[in-house]
């Protein structure tokens, strides 16, 4: 499992594995990290460490960890603390809270992305545009 994009995740330990041929229905909440490689459906993954969801994976759950790699597909929130990254192969329809963002070429997102930290804007974009549904112009 190594993406571009997902190079620092696939060097970490795992602590749960959901395999190819499991089907799981809850609350998954773990310490370590954890890689879905089955279907993962109707409740919450929870872990204060990475989750991987692989290319054949089927995640209808919400997603709540430090940092999220996904080449499968996934529907329901996802909280990252960390990085969100949805990579070639991945497809995510759903609202994303995140530390930071990526989105591989041929990825797929559709919801609403927040971004935790939001930095300051420079003084010149700080300004106030001139109104330009009035027909207002700014004077020199």
């Amino acid at each position: 499992m190594r993406g571009k994009g997902n190079k620092n995740l696939s060097l970490d330990k795992f602590e749960t594995i959901l395999g190819p041929n499991t089907n799981f229905d809850g609350h998954l909440k773990s310490d370590g990290s954890v890689r879905i490689d089955g279907v993962c459906e109707g409740g919450v993954i929870e872990t204060v460490g990475n989750v991987i969801v692989s290319p054949d994976a089927m995640v209808a759950a919400d997603i709540v960890a430090r940092n999220v790699s996904v080449s499968g597909a996934v529907t329901g929130k996802i909280k990252a603390s960390n990085r969100l990254e949805i990579l070639s192969t991945g497809r995510v329809w759903g609202d994303v809270e995140v530390g930071s963002f990526l989105l591989d070429e041929d990825g797929y997102f559709r919801g609403e992305l927040v971004m935790q930290e939001e930095p300051e804007l420079p003084p010149q974009l700080a300004k106030t545009p001139p109104d330009r549904e009035s027909g207002e112009q700014a004077s020199d």
